[in-house]
């Protein structure tokens, strides 16, 4: 329930809030409650994924891309995400997400999501994510230009192009 509430708080902030553009990194703060805990009484892994959900959708409304993503039906999808944990997060310690796309290439976008608090990093994520419509990928190049961007992606990291490169163990 809690997620529920904190995605509703996004959706109205990302609404009435500061735009951001396409490349510009768009910040959200929260606070680590009770129900986002594990057994070792820090914030669970998966919640990190749960938040990092929320950037992503605060994001695409605060960049514009909202009306896009309704008017052309797209269901935007993760396919892969490399995550680092580098400290927890406490019980009730606050504590900020950034989230930005990176890159993309012809067939995904690259966002990088950094969880900051007081004391520094605490995760760097970086998710491989798409727009699919049909059930076919929306190349990003068209979402871009709907969207009335035209441009090329910035460089692509070294370690993301290691990361897409790598084969799924099997």
């Amino acid at each position: 329930m809690n997620l529920l509430f904190r995605l509703i708080a996004v959706i109205a902030a990302a609404l009435t809030g500061r735009a951001v553009g396409f490349l510009e990194p768009a910040r959200l703060r929260f606070r680590v409650w009770p129900t986002d805990l594990d057994l070792n009484m820090h914030m669970t892994n998966a919640r990190y994924f749960s938040v990092m959900d929320l950037g992503r959708v605060d994001l695409m409304l605060r960049s514009g891309m909202g009306r896009s993503i309704v008017r052309h039906r797209w269901q935007p999808v993760i396919g892969a995400a490399n995550v680092r944990f580098r400290r927890p997060l406490a019980p009730f310690q606050r504590f900020e997400l950034a989230t930005r796309v990176l890159c993309w290439d012809d067939k995904y976008f690259f966002i990088e999501h950094r969880v900051e608090t007081a004391g520094g990093t605490a995760a760097l994520a970086v998710v491989q994510g798409a727009f699919v419509a049909r059930g076919a990928v929306v190349p990003p190049a068209d979402v871009l230009a709907i969207h009335g961007e035209h441009r090329e992606s910035p460089p692509m990291p070294d370690f993301v192009a290691a990361w897409r490169e790598r084969p799924l163990a099997s």
